[in-house]
């Protein structure tokens, strides 16, 4: 089945701005705007809650059974700090959010993360981690990175995204 809208992923370390951005995106283009978290604590993708992290452990074969008919339909923008455990054959664009490490700390703090898990964030940032991934898991022509840092930037991110979706669109119109 060839879909009439694109997969979207958006990811990058917690606190980059990933909601926001798809939030946004969503508000703007109708594309559905398909948060990780929520579908993993609603329909039960989990293995149980970590006390250590203060996260649901999560169970990725679950998760991919819950969204697989929704994503293979297209217009999904998934919205998750991991992106490697999703199928090519459903992703058209991967979005790395990045971030400078004393915003990113600040909004880490203001979550009130635990140490542990505020300190493997700003490493992972650091190191690239999840842009590493990004490319790993998908050709390097449909993964970008942009900078998150400012309302300004989130604001440009998604003109740029919207623009991407346009061209989609017309390369993928039916003749």
């Amino acid at each position: 089945m060839s879909r009439t809208s694109p997969n979207i992923i958006v990811t990058g370390t917690p606190g980059v701005g990933k909601t926001s951005h798809c939030e946004l995106l969503a508000e703007r283009t109708g594309l559905k705007h398909l948060s990780v978290n929520d579908v993993v604590k609603n329909r039960e993708c989990h293995e149980g809650w970590d006390e250590e992290y203060q996260s649901w452990i999560v169970d990725e074969d679950k998760l991919l059974d819950a969204i697989e008919d929704e994503v293979k339909q297209g217009g999904c923008i998934i919205d998750w700090h991991a992106c490697d455990l999703f199928p090519k054959s459903w992703i058209d664009l991967v979005v790395v959010l990045r971030v400078d490490t004393a915003t990113l700390y600040d909004r880490l703090m203001a979550r009130k993360y635990p140490e542990l898990k505020l300190q493997e964030n700003i490493d992972s940032e650091i190191m690239e981690v999840l842009l590493q991934e990004a490319k790993d898991s998908y050709d390097e022509e449909i993964v970008v990175e942009l900078q998150s840092s400012t309302a300004d930037e989130m604001e440009g991110n998604v003109d740029r995204i919207e623009q991407w979706l346009e061209q989609w669109k017309k390369n993928n119109a039916s003749s």
